[in-house]
């Protein structure tokens, strides 16, 4: 192949880095997600240190991290449509790296206590809830519409690097220095989007026009409701984030109770799904338009058969090619499903609209993780996996099958954005 074609290929995969606003903002991403995937390894090693491998005390970490979604997020998307976002995310993010602070403080002392770890969970959880929906709207902002789905697969990938080197990092750190280290870091980390963020060029953010009335969270559900191709992505992504996306439960008690790792062969585990995911972000790069409703429902059966597969891993190393092609396929699914839903929406419906998107995916982690803790300590921790692929394919066939009974069709051509106050030529 020739020097063109890699220049070629690369423009158009990094094509949205060409925006300055967006570099800065992915540029500190990446540093506080890095730091945000150390301390995932690192709390979830320091409970079942304290709890002597319980699955209970690890749900019900995650359960906790994750109950404000289900409380308060879809009044975060409302802010997000009334409010300016890149202050929420100043704001969001100053308080997470305060929180860590205080956490890595009590590590480090030696006094840490399991309440204190659900404290601090419950506490990330409720500026998540606020900050997750503002995140995703503003990416818009620093892009615009047609560069929007890049600029959302970069984010996937950026994520997913720091979701790599995250727990690869943290597994060697906790081995070494243990877990204090790793959580003092990861509140290092939140500085470098706060600076990030302060350093952009407001007068160049893509904003709409501001909104002529209250925003209010029932005019998103209603939208959605006139929307039957926004219900359907948004009914698998209930489904198979309720029962199969809760690897942030089973992939340590599958480490530490089948495979007898230590911290970094957990890590290993962690980011071999995370490289999967990496490389169906970068496949994403490519897409310049509103995924079908063929690939939202193709990526979950795909992400179904896989996830089951992994359950019945045979060894650690099958394990790791089975977690690295179930990581490609719940990325690339979720990706799909975001980019139907982000760019069919109306704009000035956008916030809430995603709002209800992250309420239904990770609002539902607490339920699913108290489901799938349930379900290991009964049955082991292989079937936190193979039930949980089970049932995504189950609701995949159902989608699929619906889709084919409908016709097949798309019911609404993406929406078409109202022109921004301010937008550059």
């Amino acid at each position: 192949m020739t020097d063109a074609f890699w220049r070629k290929t690369l423009g158009i995969t990094f094509r949205s880095l060409s925006v300055r606003n967006f570099r800065l903002f992915a540029a500190g991403q990446v540093a506080s997600v890095t730091g945000t995937w150390m301390m995932v390894v690192a709390q979830d090693w320091l409970v079942l240190d304290l709890t002597g491998d319980s699955g209970t005390a690890l749900a019900t970490v995650t359960a906790l991290q994750f109950t404000p979604m289900l409380l308060f997020t879809l009044y975060g998307g409302r802010l997000a449509d009334r409010y300016d976002k890149r202050t929420l995310l100043i704001g969001a993010n100053a308080v997470s790296g305060l929180l860590a602070l205080l956490l890595a403080v009590l590590v480090l002392g030696g006094t840490a206590r399991l309440w204190q770890l659900y404290v601090f969970a419950l506490g990330l959880g409720l500026v998540n809830a606020f900050e997750v929906p503002a995140r995703m709207a503003f990416v818009s902002e620093l892009v615009g519409t047609q560069l929007l789905p890049n600029a959302s697969a970069l984010s996937a990938a950026y994520f997913n690097v720091a979701r790599v080197l995250g727990p690869a990092l943290a597994g060697l750190l906790i081995s070494g220095t243990g877990t204090g280290p790793v959580m003092l870091l990861n509140a290092a980390s939140y500085l470098a989007t706060v600076v990030a963020l302060c350093r952009m060029r407001p007068a160049e953010l893509l904003r709409g026009a501001p909104p002529t009335e209250r925003a209010r969270v029932i005019d998103g559900l209603t939208h959605l409701r006139s929307r039957p191709d926004l219900l359907m992505p948004l009914g698998l992504v209930a489904v198979i984030g309720l029962f199969g996306l809760n690897f942030q439960l089973t992939l340590p008690l599958i480490a530490k109770t089948v495979f007898h790792a230590d911290a970094a062969a957990f890590g290993l585990l962690t980011s071999a799904f995370a490289a999967g995911s990496l490389l169906a972000a970068f496949a994403g790069t490519a897409r310049r338009g509103r995924p079908p409703a063929r690939a939202v429902t193709g990526s979950a059966l795909a992400f179904g058969v896989l996830e089951t597969a992994a359950g019945w891993a045979p060894g650690f190393r099958s394990a790791l090619v089975l977690l690295a092609l179930t990581g490609f396929a719940s990325l690339y699914f979720a990706q799909a499903a975001n980019h139907r839903i982000q760019l069919g929406s109306d704009p000035q419906y956008r916030g809430r609209v995603l709002a209800i998107y992250t309420l239904i995916l990770q609002g539902s982690v607490p339920i699913g993780a108290l489901f799938v803790g349930l379900l290991t300590e009964h049955l082991g921790a292989r079937s936190g996996l193979y039930v949980g692929g089970l049932i995504s394919l189950a609701a995949a066939l159902a989608a699929a099958g619906a889709g084919r009974i409908g016709g097949g069709r798309d019911d609404s051509a993406p929406a078409t954005p109202r022109p921004a106050a301010g937008r550059r030529p």
